[in-house]
């Protein structure tokens, strides 16, 4: 009887698990891609050639949008660093960024420049 009533219990939080990691939705904000290290100043005249030296991508990039910075996971600052390096802007470029958020760092899906 306690083994099933084990198998059960496990059963269902297997189940709970799967609910809750598929709840969490994508989200698309419109921001400034940004390094950790420099999010603290000035974003919109932020220049990408910081942003793509070695010292700044070691920090980890984001974006900074709603007054806020969000990290990137691994393939987000791949997208980032690629959608960086399309721009023709030097600075001020503002980028659609799409993915799950979980806690402070972003699951990227997608980034396009905005218009």
């Amino acid at each position: 009887m306690l083994k099933k009533f084990i198998l059960s219990l496990t059963a269902v939080m297997a189940l709970s698990l799967i609910v809750i990691a598929q709840s969490a939705k994508s989200t698309t904000v419109e921001g400034f891609i940004v390094d950790k290290h420099c999010s603290a100043g000035d974003v919109a005249g932020h220049g990408k050639g910081c942003v793509l030296s070695a010292a700044c991508i070691k920090s980890g990039l984001g974006v900074y949008a709603d007054g806020k910075f969000t990290a990137f996971d691994e393939h987000g600052s791949t997208l980032a660093k690629a959608a960086l390096e399309k721009s023709k802007k030097d600075k001020g470029a503002k980028f659609k960024v799409t993915g799950k958020v979980t806690g402070d760092k972003m699951a990227v899906e997608k980034i396009e420049e905005a218009l």
